[in-house]
């Protein structure tokens, strides 16, 4: 199973490495000079990288889509806090809405 030896390896790569890898990899094959076989085994290690950038990214993604809906829903969750404050800080007197009028 040659897929999940290249898998672990291409999981440890960083972003910066394996986009720098990939940079290698497309100024080769722009380059030129190289065989067929070397040309179709950039090619594919170019796909690999790509990936494994592509995989970095939507993690990027998705960690900055949480991080943003969790400070959405405290500012949210404040918000709401702070409605409630507002009546019971009305309440704090500790008469019951209604009472006041019913004793005075």
């Amino acid at each position: 199973m040659v897929k999940t030896g290249e898998k672990s390896t291409e999981t440890a790569l960083g972003y910066e490495q394996a986009r720098d890898e990939l940079v290698e990899v497309v100024r080769r094959l722009e380059t030129g000079g190289t065989t067929l076989e070397e040309s179709l085994a950039l090619w594919e290690r170019g796909e690999e990288l790509a990936q494994v950038c592509r995989r970095w990214l939507d993690g990027a993604r998705a960690r900055l889509d949480a991080a943003l809906a969790e400070r959405s829903d405290a500012a949210d969750t404040s918000e709401a806090a702070g409605s409630g404050r507002s009546v019971r800080s009305a309440d704090a007197s500790g008469a019951a809405p209604g009472e006041g009028e019913a004793a005075g």
